[in-house]
């Protein structure tokens, strides 16, 4: 059978020959009491053997994977362990047992990560997963694995266990070994890893933050929800550090996570996206981001919806507050006027936004019309498309809100030279083009008719 489809199940029903292994010297008879006793046994009669000498198992599971490498009982051995600690997560405290301190808990599995075939990858690196994060706080100087904080034992540290997982679960995201598992396995993991401070600075280190970006797209199989959900996660997880966050501010994940807010009604995807969203608001550029992606208006809707999550119901009013607050730092005349000046215009709120216009139409007046006049040299010379119908738009607002409009735009002669561009070969410039022409024909007070 191809390895990359075997499952659990099959797995556990294989014959081992412990006693041939014994008669070899490759486990003891103590070992092999514990696996007789053990091995195809229900959880009903495993569950009070670990209960009882939880610990004696690990070290029988650890030394069979030290000492014996057919493949057949290294998968078998997998996956019991891991069958073990599905049914009771909290069995992974018992690698950090006393009587294990001297034990390399991490290096059996971390080996087999980087050399098995698929199902002996997947098994290690979801049950180094739930041990090392199942590791004790550092205790008197001395943390988990059996090494003291300034030991030079070679036993593997949990640094060189956090980034071996790292640098594996990014190269799956990059190159999956296996079409369907290997990604969902990836982000399962991290989901859980970058909870730690020292992973996130990893993974940001390993370059893995733009691989996350591509799996942000709205979900419908219950798989592919999962998938998402765990990439949004770790979205969130990244949200809380500022190397992420800086990264990030350089992708499309903005639009991507509104494109899944709007698109979702699985409540926990909302969730952790919104909760997401509400960290980067206050980041970089994200909130302009929001606002020119009409989060305002998204954020109304959801408020409307029956969600029953009270985290996700206090990250919609936060989030509410706060972009009420950017909107109107976004809107000021002196960050128009900086962008004006710059020449670099884009589709900012501002430029749509009545109160913006009605607040700050007489500060054109500055410097004798000094805005207006580098409007009509982005109108000449810009080559930028968005720029120059951003110019256009914003021309007609001032001829729509000043009193003297008309006068002042014909001084600058702005009539042939907008008239030029209702020719250009892209439509938008045309378009606002055209309605800044109708608007200095027609004067202010049948301006308000045109739709912008």
């Amino acid at each position: 059978m191809d390895h990359a489809e075997l499952t659990t199940e099959q797995v556990l029903k294989r014959d081992i020959p412990w006693e041939s292994y014994m008669a070899n010297k490759l486990i003891s008879g103590t070992c092999l009491q514990l696996l007789r006793r053990y091995d195809h046994k229900p959880e009903s009669q495993r569950g009070p053997l670990l209960d009882e000498d939880g610990p004696s198992y690990v070290r029988v599971f650890l030394n069979i994977l030290r000492n014996i490498s057919k493949e057949d009982t290294v998968e078998y051995v997998l996956a019991l362990i891991d069958e073990m600690l599905a049914v009771n997560p909290k069995r992974a405290a018992l690698f950090y047992d006393k009587s294990l301190s001297g034990e390399d808990i991490y290096d059996p599995f971390l080996r087999l990560l980087l050399k098995g075939n698929w199902f002996v990858q997947e098994k290690s690196c979801k049950i180094l997963t739930q041990i090392i994060s199942a590791r004790p706080k550092m205790q008197n100087g001395i943390v988990p694995n059996g090494e003291a904080s300034n030991s030079k034992s070679k036993l593997t540290s949990t640094q060189d266990v956090l980034r071996g997982l790292v640098d594996w679960l990014c190269s799956q995201l990059r190159n999956p070994t296996h079409p369907n598992c290997s990604v969902p396995t990836a982000m399962h993991c991290l989901a859980t890893l970058l909870r730690e401070q020292y992973v996130r600075a990893l993974f940001v280190q390993a370059d893995g933050v733009k691989l996350l970006i591509p799996l942000i797209s709205p979900a419908s199989t219950q798989q592919s929800i999962q998938l998402l959900y765990e990439t949004c996660l770790c979205i969130w997880l990244l949200s809380f550090y500022d190397a992420a966050v800086d990264y990030l501010s350089t992708t499309r994940v903005m639009p991507r996570l509104v494109e899944v807010v709007k698109g979702s009604t699985k409540e926990k995807v909302v969730r952790v996206v919104i909760m997401s969203i509400r960290n980067l608001l206050a980041k970089g550029a994200f909130a302009a981001q929001m606002i020119d992606l009409g989060l305002p208006h998204i954020v109304q809707n959801l408020k409307a919806q029956a969600w029953t999550d009270e985290d996700l119901l206090d990250a919609l009013n936060q989030l509410e507050i706060g972009l009420k607050d950017n909107l109107k730092k976004l809107s000021s005349f002196e960050k128009y006027k900086q962008q004006v000046l710059l020449g670099h215009l884009d589709w900012s709120p501002m430029h749509k936004d009545p109160s913006f216009w009605r607040e700050n139409i007489n500060n054109f007046e500055e410097n004798d019309f000094q805005i207006l006049r580098v409007l009509m040299t982005i109108i000449d010379t810009s080559a930028d498309t968005t720029a120059l119908a951003v110019a256009c738009y914003d021309l007609s607002q001032f001829l729509q809100y000043h009193p003297s409009g008309r006068i002042v735009v014909a001084d600058l002669k702005a009539k042939d030279r907008v008239m030029k561009l209702m020719n250009h070969e892209n439509a938008e410039v045309r378009k606002n083009a055209l309605l800044c022409v109708q608007r200095l024909f027609l004067g202010a007070k049948y301006a308000s008719f045109l739709q912008t």
